[in-house]
C-alpha cells in the first residue's frame, strides 16, 4: 500500500510565487531557457537550468553548473525569496486551463513504493537524462521538480480537498503567461493530514503520469544517500520524493501527434493505396480531429483524410497493441513508411496536441511530408498498460497543463 507523506516544504514567498514558478526544465532548449531567465530574473529556471548563467561554451553538465544552481538556491533562501514551512503539511495544487480544473495533492511519495511497483511506470528512461537530475538533486540536497502521479479517484480524499478549497484562503493564486491559473492551499490540520495519509495507505496502485526521468532520478539520488547512511531507518527525507497526485477523474490526456519526412519512395497515390489495405480512407473538406478511438486524421499534399482502422484489427487483444498509437505504428508507419523504431528513426518527429492541427500542416508543408493527428490515449489505457507491467510506445501521452517547478521544494 502507498506511503504518501506530508513534508516540510520550501516554497516561494507569497508575493514572489508567480515570478518564481517555471515550466519543467526539460520542455526548454538551452536557448529557450536563457531567454526565459533574461525575461524573469526570479525564474526557477536559474536553478533548474543553471547553464543559463554561463557562456554557451560551458557544457550543460559541467560540475560548475550544478554548483551554480546550489549557489543561486542558497542565495534565494537567504534573501527570503524562498521560505520554509515549520510544520509538515500536504498542499493542494489546482491548475485551471480553459475552464477545466485539475486538482491534486502535493506530498512526498516513497522510494520503496517505486522500487516495489506500488508506483507503476509505463515508460523506459535513459541513463544520461537520469544522471543530470541525480547530480542536480544531490548537489542541492533538494528535489525541485514534482513527479506527476495519478490514482483512481477516492471520495474521502476528494472531500478533504473540496472542504479546504471552500473554507480556506489560497496561499497562492496567479495566472501564468500561458493563461493557466495556479491556485495553492495548505492542508495543515492534524485531522485532515491523518485522513489523507490513511486514505492513501489504502491505495494499492499509483501511476506515473508524467516525469519518469525525474522519478527515476529522485529514487536513485535517494538510494545513493542510503549507501552513505547504512544505518538509515526509512524515516529520513531522502527516502521520499516530491510528487503531485491527481485523481484520474480530473485528468485529461491530449493527443501526441506524428509527422514523417518522406513517403518511403512511394508516390502519393501508391502511398494512399498501401494505407487503404488496413484503413478506410475518407478525404475531408477541412481539418478535423479524430472523434473516436480507431480514427486517425492524416494530412498529405495540402489535403486532410480520415483514416479508420479496419474492424478486425481494431478489436485485437493486448493493452499495448490496442492503443491507437500502436496501430498506427504497426499497420502504417512500419509496413508502409518503413519506420521500424520510432525512438531512433530520424525521419519521424512528434508534436504535442497543444500545438494544434495547424502545426501538423506547417510541418508537412515545409520540412516534412505527411502528418498524423491521433485520438488521445485514455487514462484508463495508461493504467491498463502499467497494470500489465508493460510499456507504452514512445510519445503516447501529452498532459496539459504542465506542473510548475519552484512552487514546492523538498529538502533531503
Amino acid at each position: 500500500m502507498a506511503k504518501i507523506k506530508p513534508f516540510w516544504a520550501v516554497r516561494p514567498a507569497e508575493d514572489k510565487a508567480a515570478r518564481v514558478a517555471a515550466l519543467p526544465y526539460d520542455v526548454y532548449s538551452r536557448k529557450e531557457a536563457c531567454e526565459a531567465v533574461k525575461k524573469e530574473e526570479l525564474s526557477f529556471l536559474k536553478i533548474d537550468r543553471a547553464e543559463t548563467q554561463f557562456p554557451d561554451n560551458v557544457d550543460t553538465y559541467a560540475p560548475e553548473v550544478y554548483e551554480k544552481a546550489k549557489e543561486i538556491f542558497d542565495k534565494m533562501l537567504a534573501d527570503k525569496i524562498f521560505i520554509k514551512d515549520e510544520d509538515k503539511c500536504y498542499y493542494i495544487y489546482q491548475l485551471i486551463m480553459e475552464g477545466r480544473k485539475q486538482t491534486g495533492i502535493v506530498a512526498c511519495a516513497c522510494v520503496d513504493d517505486y522500487l516495489e511497483n506500488v508506483i507503476k511506470k509505463h515508460e523506459n528512461t535513459r541513463e544520461d537524462k537520469e544522471q543530470d537530475r541525480i547530480r542536480h538533486v544531490d548537489t542541492l540536497g533538494a528535489q525541485t521538480g514534482p513527479i506527476f502521479l495519478a490514482y483512481r479517484s477516492q471520495t474521502c480524499i476528494n472531500n478533504v480537498v473540496d472542504k479546504i478549497i471552500m473554507e480556506e484562503r489560497p496561499l497562492y493564486s496567479f495566472t501564468s503567461d500561458d493563461g493557466i491559473v495556479h491556485n495553492v492551499w495548505k492542508i495543515g490540520g492534524i485531522a485532515d493530514i491523518n485522513t489523507l495519509e490513511n486514505a492513501f495507505s489504502a491505495i494499492s496502485d499509483i501511476y506515473i503520469a508524467d516525469g519518469h526521468h525525474r522519478a527515476a532520478s529522485a529514487v536513485k539520488a535517494g538510494l545513493k544517500r542510503r549507501k552513505g547512511h547504512p544505518d538509515y531507518d526509512g524515516t529520513e527525507e531522502f527516502n521520499y520524493f516530491l510528487s503531485v497526485l491527481f485523481p484520474d477523474s480530473s485528468l485529461k490526456i491530449m493527443d501526441y501527434n506524428r509527422t514523417v519526412s518522406d513517403l518511403n519512395g512511394l508516390t502519393a497515390s501508391e502511398f494512399l493505396e498501401r494505407v487503404s489495405r488496413n484503413f478506410s480512407v475518407e478525404e475531408l473538406q477541412e481539418a478535423r480531429h479524430p472523434d473516436e478511438k480507431g480514427k486517425i486524421a492524416m494530412y498529405l499534399d495540402k489535403k486532410w483524410y480520415m483514416l479508420r482502422i479496419n474492424s478486425e484489427l481494431l478489436n485485437r487483444g493486448g493493452a499495448v497493441e490496442s492503443l491507437d498509437v500502436s496501430m498506427l505504428q504497426d499497420y502504417l508507419l512500419k509496413p508502409v513508411l518503413g519506420i521500424d523504431d520510432p525512438r531512433t528513426d530520424k525521419r519521424i518527429d512528434f508534436i504535442g496536441g497543444i500545438r494544434g492541427l495547424s502545426e501538423l500542416e506547417r510541418r508537412a508543408d515545409t520540412d516534412m511530408r505527411v502528418s498524423f493527428a491521433m485520438y488521445p490515449t485514455l487514462i484508463s489505457e495508461l493504467f491498463a498498460v502499467a497494470d500489465a507491467g508493460l510499456l507504452m510506445p514512445p510519445k503516447s501521452t501529452w498532459f496539459e497543463p504542465k506542473l510548475r517547478s519552484g512552487l514546492f521544494i523538498h529538502m533531503i
